[in-house]
């Protein structure tokens, strides 16, 4: 199960398949989005595609030599854009590629509005996600919810969004969902209703181990999307944010026009590929292996003492100036996560959270907050936070100093809106809006300490939280994962070990939890696991979209 090669294959195809000749690909602008995470426009150059347009923009040019591979989600909104661009048509052919099931009605209002017969195939091809790594996906709805509960079309794209998935990798899985949440109930129950109804497109040979689709709800684990982050694509996301693949270095001081605007896939940067789920010493040492290997490349590349060497150098150039490129970047990337974590703190302040979310000594947090207050590197999204993570491990303890800590930060100008946010966190994920206990009180957290070397004054840094999908993936595979908590939504129970997981967090997944899902697949060999979600958090836009 790898989402990337699914959607990927699926362009592959349609570019293929309507022949050779030179050709524009048409999209909306989700699908540009979809088709620009997987493929490197210079590849999709190599298949004669020699223009990118926008369905939505109305002044193109006319070009009757160019065929059109039309590939757009199957909105209402799309089918009238393809009717108007049918009876006024600006390109010599049309492929039609819709990314989800299109309905009867919009194909013969297409039908009706191809009078000079230019269309030549219409076909739906399931890549109506997101594919950001192998093993997670998005749909890119930032805010789905509205007073905590779904809102209907963000529901509805939602449940075609997942259902998109499925067919594409072709599995008809066993539905569980998060007994305690109505939202995730709902993502269940429409999944079903729509196999049901679309059976015969779900009707996929059956493996000798059912596939296990668990539907969660963020606000079972909204410790996750709070914790600074230490491995480097979850890094990346949390200090400069990914949007898309993209990273915006437009604001830096002096930065080089190249380099303002980054783009971070593991399809198109084998560097990246190798190291997402690195922890950031290991990347300060590896940054240096790649400049050492570049050093060495780009000094042999000087002795041009014969014609053989130039033509060497010559033939090696394209790669030449892409690992020159590749260096350049993170060493860039890198240089300013190290200069924000000195800036703020972060290695200090992340142990501190750490503590709280994972130990159990009241008085022990209650002095490390108290030391933080008076941290003058500490941001104010740092130091919410750590409110945040005392208020929600703390919610109930008797001698809970929310309110004198609320008292301490408001001398220091701390943001009203922050303050907001506090009390909506423990409406939002609070112990009356959860299942179980993430925090350890019914199952003992594993703790482990893990080592960072190579940053330089650092001896080691604790990464003692667990997310709670790996807790609900321990479970599942050793069929301890209570029936009453994850009921069935299709399906019976499981009995044999599983092979094929896909979990999806309705409001949002995190890069920590692709990296949790990785390391939990290289330890059960055998298992295969993909995750999704809403969105792809980090703590900015989870307090901005969840939370205030």
């Amino acid at each position: 199960m790898n989402a990337i090669i699914a959607v990927k294959q699926y362009i592959t195809k349609m570019v293929d398949d309507c022949g050779s000749g030179m050709k524009v690909l048409l999209m909306d602008k989700e699908t540009t989005s979809i088709v620009s995470m997987v493929y490197a426009q210079s590849e999709i150059l190599q298949k004669e595609v020699y223009l990118f347009e926008s369905i939505e923009q109305p002044n193109r040019e006319t070009m009757k030599h160019l065929k059109a591979i039309c590939f757009i989600r199957p909105t209402q909104d799309n089918v009238e854009l393809i009717q108007q661009e049918l009876q006024s048509p600006k390109y010599g052919f049309y492929y039609l590629y819709f990314s989800n099931r299109l309905g009867k009605q919009a194909l013969k209002a297409i039908a009706s509005a191809d009078e000079q017969e230019l269309v030549r195939e219409v076909q739906e091809f399931y890549a109506d996600y997101f594919a950001v790594n192998k093993n997670l996906f998005t749909l890119n709805i930032p805010c789905c919810y509205q007073n905590m509960s779904w809102k209907r079309d963000k529901l509805d794209r939602s449940i075609e969004g997942i259902a998109a998935l499925l067919l594409s990798l072709k599995k008809n899985p066993v539905i569980r969902y998060q007994q305690s949440s109505d939202n995730a109930k709902q993502v269940a129950e429409g999944l079903k209703r729509l196999i049901n109804k679309e059976g015969a497109l779900f009707d996929f040979r059956k493996s000798d181990v059912a596939p296990v689709l668990i539907i969660l709800d963020r606000k079972e684990d909204p410790v996750t999307p709070i914790l600074n982050q230490w491995t480097y694509q979850a890094m990346i996301h949390e200090l400069l944010t990914i949007r898309k693949n993209v990273v915006d270095l437009s604001y830096v001081p002096g930065i080089s026009k190249e380099l303002k605007q980054l783009i971070f896939s593991g399809e198109q940067d084998e560097f990246y590929d190798k190291n997402l789920y690195r922890n950031f010493g290991e990347i300060g040492q590896n940054i240096k292996s790649l400049m050492e290997k570049f050093q060495e490349k780009s000094q042999r590349s000087q002795k041009l003492e014969s014609i053989a060497d130039m033509k060497a150098f010559v033939e090696s150039y394209p790669e030449f100036k892409k690992m020159s490129g590749t260096v350049s970047k993170h060493v860039t990337v890198v240089s300013e996560l190290s200069k924000i974590v000195t800036e703020q703190d972060l290695l200090a302040l992340s142990e501190v959270e750490q503590e709280i979310s994972c130990q159990t000594s009241h008085s022990n947090a209650v002095e490390m907050i108290n030391k933080v207050l008076h941290n003058e590197k500490a941001t104010d999204l740092n130091l919410l936070r750590i409110i945040l993570l005392y208020a929600l491990r703390y919610e109930h303890h008797s001698g809970n100093q929310l309110h004198r800590f609320l008292d301490v930060l408001s001398r220091r100008d701390f943001p009203d809106q922050y303050k907001k946010a506090i009390q909506a966190v423990l409406q939002y994920g609070g112990k009356k809006s959860r299942g179980s206990d993430i925090f350890g009180g019914n199952t003992p957290l594993s703790i482990t300490k893990k080592f960072f070397k190579g940053l330089k004054g650092v001896e080691n840094i604790y990464t003692q939280h667990t997310p709670l999908v790996q807790d609900v993936l321990d479970s599942l595979v050793k069929g301890k994962l209570s029936d009453g908590q994850y009921p069935y939504a299709t399906g019976s129970p499981v009995r044999d070990r599983v092979q094929d997981v896909i979990i999806f967090i309705a409001g949002g997944a995190t890069y920590e939890e692709a990296y949790s899902v990785q390391n939990f697949c290289s330890i059960n060999q055998g298992v295969r696991v993909l995750l999704g979600g809403t969105y792809v958090h980090n703590f900015k836009r989870f307090v901005k979209y969840y939370i205030s």
